[in-house]
């Protein structure tokens, strides 16, 4: 009778319970941005992955005498598949990480994991639906990388510390390089496709008693917060595998 009689009241009334329902609308709307959220991301990874598969980087050109214009000249060297982390370590002495998608979906044992960031590690065990990665926050990693300017090659590894950082090694003194020059992987390792990005020197100084530098090396990849993944399969490798195997055996 209050409400219904007292024009002060029922506007009270109305406005209050506008306010608790606009709050009510409000979590929920953000709640459900969230979830949608996590499926956008998922999207996205997977479509990432897919255009990926249709970088020229991805494909290795068989034949630079024939021009075809179905791109027939070009066989895909490198496949990807997105998978999602879902644990993951930083500041142990040995890192992993393990992502949600395994044998089932073709990962197996020694494959490349990057992210849009840069490179993530090297898968190592495999199970059915599910497998771990060797993170390069591991004193066990060491990758072929390059210098992106001059085509230096070297070995990124991690000794320990910072989640941060690594250190390039084998780069003679007599290599022109600077604070911020980019460094990327080489594809010598036959896992990771030339020009995935590693990081940018931070410093660098003279190794005393040999000719080669100390390069400290800033990750591009944030690894504590590594949420998508892409496994790379290169197609070629157990072709070149055995290629090797049989002129080191000569």
């Amino acid at each position: 009778m209050l409400v219904s009689n007292s024009y002060y009241q029922r506007s009270v009334i109305v406005n209050s319970a506008n306010g608790f329902t606009g709050r009510v609308y409000s979590w929920y709307s953000g709640i459900t941005q969230y979830l949608s959220l996590k499926e956008s991301n998922r999207y996205l990874a997977e479509e990432n992955a897919r255009l990926l598969n249709f970088q020229k980087s991805s494909f290795i050109k068989t034949d630079n005498k024939v021009f075809v214009k179905n791109d027939t000249l070009y066989r895909q060297q490198y496949e990807y598949v997105t998978a999602k982390v879902i644990n993951n370590s930083t500041n142990q002495i040995n890192n992993y990480l393990t992502i949600n998608k395994g044998s089932k979906l073709g990962i197996k044992k020694g494959m490349a994991v990057v992210c849009s960031q840069g490179i993530v590690g090297i898968v190592n065990e495999v199970s059915e639906n599910f497998a771990t990665v060797i993170s390069m926050l591991h004193p066990k990693m060491k990758i072929s990388a390059k210098i992106k300017k001059n085509d230096y090659v070297g070995t990124i590894v991690w000794e320990g510390g910072s989640a941060e950082r690594g250190s390039l090694k084998d780069i003679p003194t007599h290599v022109k390089i600077k604070a911020g020059d980019t460094v990327i992987t080489s594809g010598y390792s036959l896992m990771f496709p030339e020009g995935a990005m590693i990081g940018t020197i931070k410093d660098f100084r003279v190794n005393k008693g040999n000719d080669f530098y100390i390069v400290d090396v800033d990750f591009s990849t944030d690894f504590n917060n590594v949420s998508w993944v892409y496994v790379v399969q290169n197609m070629m490798k157990d072709e070149l595998d055995n290629l090797e195997g049989a002129a080191k055996n000569e």
